[in-house]
């Protein structure tokens, strides 16, 4: 199962030869667990496959579409999908378990957030098969190893339309560009700005690095991110995990 989470860890679905690969490692995995095909004709079967599971007919197999695929037993991602269906959704879920505002989920933090989900989605479980659950999340998506998730890292268990933060990527800001731009529209120094300047700043983030965006997906971004703020104020250190390369220390 780790195998098929690890070829997601960069924009969420598989195409081309990594579809091919998937698909080999899971008609071994079938094979093994005694499983029949009804073809032996690899192209047939692949076929077959993608006409039951790539539900858009886009060519490419989304972690939403391979949560039909996985046995329900083990498979968290349709677990986390009962709780949080949207990037908005998702940011709120992320205030509520970074309780430290650190910018990452730790170990006893994600631990909580899964227990809150197993409960939500009404799945019964023990405290040894919690603690194996946050081990193999840590495992599926802690790609550095350093025991803790990212906002980033964390997000990868959105469907692809639903993760704003895939837009973000190849336009990263350092410390010292975020500071500029955040003293910019932050004019008074009072260390947050609202709804309005965040409009503002994205619109100037986009054409900076010459992409497109329209109203639709500026109210979508807009709305995501100051479900970070409190109380209409979007801090620096909040903005900060968003848009830079690496969140505050």
């Amino acid at each position: 199962m780790l195998f098929f989470f690890a070829i997601f860890a960069g924009n969420g679905y598989i195409e081309g030869k990594e579809l091919e690969n998937f698909f080999q490692e899971l008609e071994k995995a079938r094979k093994g667990s005694g499983m029949m095909s009804k073809s032996d004709n690899f192209g047939e079967k692949m076929k077959e496959f993608m006409q039951k599971y790539d539900k858009n007919a886009d060519g490419k197999i989304e972690m939403a579409e391979l949560a039909q695929i996985l046995p329900t037993e083990e498979n968290f991602l349709l677990c986390f999908r009962q709780h949080v269906g949207s990037s908005t959704e998702f940011m709120e879920a992320w205030r509520k378990y970074d309780t430290d505002r650190s910018g990452y989920i730790e170990a006893n933090e994600l631990k909580g957030f899964l227990s809150d989900l197993l409960k939500k989605a009404n799945r019964p479980y023990d405290e040894p098969k919690l603690q194996e659950y946050t081990q193999t999340i840590l495992r599926m998506f802690d790609l550095n190893g350093d025991g803790k998730l990212g906002l980033s890292e964390m997000s990868r268990l959105l469907p692809v339309q639903e993760n704003f933060l895939l837009k973000f990527q190849g336009m990263k800001l350092t410390s010292e560009e975020f500071n500029a731009i955040f003293a910019f529209y932050d004019k008074d120094g009072s260390g947050y700005i609202d709804e309005n300047e965040l409009d503002a700043l994205l619109k100037d983030l986009y054409e900076k690095n010459k992409k497109e965006m329209n109203i639709q997906q500026l109210t979508s971004y807009r709305k995501s991110v100051m479900s970070l703020a409190e109380a209409g104020k979007l801090y620096r250190k909040d903005l900060e995990i968003v848009l830079c390369s690496e969140p505050p220390m």
